[in-house]
């Protein structure tokens, strides 16, 4: 079957692989787009400390890019967090990436962000490059915004999503179909798809493709720590928490502790930035933060990437 995301990622499936903070490597984006995906190589991807240098930040993605070309010939992305046209002028960090990624030749951007960034869309098309773009709290104005900016696609997240949450407490299912109608290029649903059914689901209220997170963080090629997908595999939606306005974490020690202090009025964002990778990549449980979405409870075991994704689309193929 083909379909119009298919043909733009140039992809054997519609999927998209979402640019975790701290959770993808060169290994994972190759994975999914071998198994017919779109890797997106994120934040601090195949890192594991932090480094304030927007070059040095710049020039370890570039390393990551050339080792995931080594592991793939398939399409993959590179992530760019656009804080929106002002502030997007003067941020080291998005003007490195920028810089390194059109410099390595890479095609696919997925940019993320409040609001769209027309000159970053802009210097991305005349590239020739192709913009992915999942807006943080996704409406119909800012989606059509997008569309006649540029945007070859377009990313509905709803709020069963893991990481930081959109502002408008609307389920996947209800978001998808009013997105969709608003443009006419593709969407993609985002949020608590975590098997088949959640794909297949998607496609049916008009999305033309999936864009998935949770799940693989979950596999045997992701780079978070072996605690860190078991505690996944054994916990529910009942065992997760809010620990701020935006975001929710699997309970632990310090979700208990963040959570109190944001109960309090108190600022959490020093404990929320470093807790997803002490938590999520390291495993320190304990000490850190582990953000999924909604609908772990189907998640039970940990699968190579590419017996994940032939799962998730074994409908698709029929």
């Amino acid at each position: 079957m083909e379909n119009r995301v298919m043909e733009i990622l140039n992809t054997k499936y519609p999927m998209i692989q979402a640019p975790m903070t701290w959770i993808t490597d060169a290994k994972l984006v190759a994975a999914v787009s071998n198994a017919g995906g779109l890797g997106v190589l994120g934040p601090n991807a195949g890192q594991d400390t932090l480094t304030s240098d927007p070059k040095e930040t710049a020039e370890r993605m570039r390393n990551e890019i050339r080792k995931t070309k080594e592991l793939t010939n398939n399409s993959f992305a590179v992530n760019i967090i656009s804080g929106g046209e002002e502030r997007d002028k003067d941020n080291p960090y998005v003007i490195e990436i920028m810089k390194v990624a059109l410099e390595e030749n890479v095609k696919y951007f997925a940019v993320i962000g409040p609001e769209v960034n027309k000159n970053l869309f802009d210097t991305i098309k005349e590239h020739n490059g192709v913009i992915i773009f999942r807006p943080i709290t996704p409406t119909p104005g800012i989606m059509r915004e997008a569309e006649k900016a540029g945007a070859d696609l377009l990313v509905a997240t709803g709020y069963d999503e893991g990481g930081g949450l959109p502002s408008k407490a609307l389920g996947t299912f209800t978001l998808v179909p009013t997105m969709v109608d608003s443009v006419n290029i593709p969407v993609l649903a985002a949020g608590g798809i975590n098997d088949a059914r959640g794909v297949k689901a998607a496609l049916a209220l008009g999305a033309e493709g999936v864009y998935i997170g949770t799940r693989f963080i979950a596999t045997q090629e992701a780079p978070s720590s072996m605690e860190t997908k078991e505690a996944i595999v054994r916990s529910g939606h009942e065992d997760m928490q809010f620990i701020g306005s935006g975001l929710r974490s699997i309970v632990t020690k310090q979700s208990e502790m963040i959570k109190e202090k944001y109960e309090n009025n108190e600022d959490t964002s020093r404990e929320v930035s470093g807790g997803f990778r002490i938590g999520m990549l390291e495993g320190r449980l304990d000490e850190g933060i582990v953000s999924v979405n909604t609908g772990i409870d189907i998640i039970k075991d940990i699968p190579t990437v590419e017996e994940l994704i032939e799962r998730l689309f074994e409908n698709y193929k029929n």
